[in-house]
């Protein structure tokens, strides 16, 4: 079909985002009864998406039971903030919660919308009363080795010295690494350093193995203490073979990193859920983690992600959703590791979802996939889609950021905000500030 009938038949079935308090009200009738509720993201930097999924997360909190929100981001310092949001001692207010996180990308939580949202957060545990669990702020990401390994000692050292101790001496197998995991596991891949696996997936088994124990054991530690030390050993028995499969191959690696993140999830609920009472969980992360792999190229060449392996866990209790954009701005760095600047995202290239859905008319829409529409029916042919990590080169953007995808089998639902911008981060430096000059169609030649 023609873009143009195309672009007709999205905008009949769109339903317009006014700024309106009813306007999440289709998606909460979508929701319904699940369980899981995946909210995505076109980029890691865009304003927009973490306020709208702050707004739909509060909604699902209040009106449909949702216990927790679990992210893209390392399970140790998400739960720094998760002690503070639920009114443990530590933080005294939702900037020092925050602090946890200074690995690069920092801004990716360390920003303004983020703030918001566990300020409010902590206001609505507060507000709680009786024997009603608070809400919870979790994270489902591996990359914490050193921060999990030196977590799961400090429980032990309160609740088993003996046990610390050969803790200690296992996880002294990465001491001569330093504090770089990618060495360890560059050193590993090339067969300089023997791998320290053994070693760490002992210490997991030893301390399940206690877990009953250390359970009865009260007046020291909360009794989710034990459960977040399980949590950080798995997290540093999965990130040991992530840095050793990431000098190995891609496909690998990824599938390894959103395998754990779905057996988080997985973990998570099971730990929340209640007699008679299920937990409901709500998913922050990138939309490559979100949606379907199975309708990507990237399924095509060997990839699963978040998004599939929930729809197979959890069936139709997983309801996944996507965001889009045609252009605005992006907080991003152009390299691994380099300074947060403030990015002019460039027009969506023709063929894309995000330029058909510039032409619908409507600035800002929701739109049900899973509906007998004939804009569902006319999406269905592949076409390009865009994907912003924390890096953004546009200077190479077709080869960068877009694949093929099919968004009606990739979502349930998808809302397009036409014009985004960047979102703010806590620490706002010069080059941030500055921003960037949009470049050259002609880029690199400026012929």
């Amino acid at each position: 079909m023609p873009d143009v009938a195309a672009a007709r038949a999205v905008a009949v079935a769109a339903r317009p985002l006014l700024g309106m308090p009813s306007d999440f009200d289709p998606l909460l009738d979508l929701v319904g009864d699940a369980r899981v509720v995946l909210l995505g993201e076109a980029s890691h930097g865009t304003h927009d998406f973490y306020r709208v999924r702050a707004e739909i997360t509060k909604r699902l909190i209040r009106e449909k039971g949702f216990h927790a929100v679990a992210v893209e981001a390392d399970w140790p310092d998400a739960y720094r903030v998760n002690r503070y949001v639920r009114g443990r001692p530590g933080d005294a207010d939702a900037v020092e919660a925050l602090d946890g996180f200074r690995r690069f990308p920092q801004w990716m939580w360390r920003n303004a919308d983020v703030l918001d949202f566990v300020g409010w957060l902590r206001e609505y545990n507060d507000g709680l009363t009786g024997q009603v669990d608070r809400v919870g702020f979790y994270g489902l990401d591996l990359y914490s080795l050193h921060a999990s390994m030196a977590a799961v000692l400090d429980y032990l050292r309160v609740v088993d010295p003996e046990a610390a101790a050969r803790a200690a001496r296992r996880y002294g197998c990465f001491d001569h690494f330093g504090t770089d995991p990618q060495a360890y596991g560059y050193a590993t891949t090339l067969g300089l350093s023997p791998s320290c696996e053994q070693e760490v997936v002992g210490q997991l088994v030893e301390l399940r193995a206690a877990a009953a124990e250390y359970a009865r054991r009260d007046g020291r530690l909360a009794p989710d203490d034990l459960f977040f030390a399980e949590q950080n050993a798995q997290v540093v028995a999965t990130a040991e073979q992530y840095y050793r499969t990431m000098f190995q191959s891609n496909v690998a690696s990824w599938n390894l990193r959103d395998r754990h993140m779905a057996d988080t999830l997985v973990a998570l609920g099971d730990f929340l859920d209640r007699p008679g009472a299920r937990s409901k969980i709500v998913v922050w992360a990138h939309n490559s983690h979100q949606g379907d792999a199975r309708a990507t190229e990237l399924g095509q060449r060997g990839e699963l992600n978040l998004g599939q392996l929930a729809r197979e866990r959890f069936g139709n209790e997983a309801v996944l959703v996507g965001f889009t954009t045609y252009a605005g701005t992006v907080t991003a760095a152009s390299d691994w590791g380099a300074h947060a600047e403030r990015k002019v995202v460039r027009d969506a290239l023709p063929g894309s979802y995000e330029a058909l859905f510039h032409d619908c008319g409507a600035p800002n829409f929701y739109l049900d996939l899973r509906a007998q529409s004939e804009a569902v029916r006319v999406l269905e042919s592949p076409r390009l889609e865009r994907a912003i990590g924390v890096i953004y080169r546009p200077e190479t953007e077709r080869l960068s950021h877009y694949f093929h995808v099919r968004l009606p089998q990739q979502f349930d639902a998808v809302l397009h905000y036409d014009h985004t911008r960047a979102v703010e981060p806590l620490e706002r430096t010069p080059i941030w500030e500055r921003g960037e000059i949009e470049l050259p169609e002609t880029y690199p030649s400026a012929l």
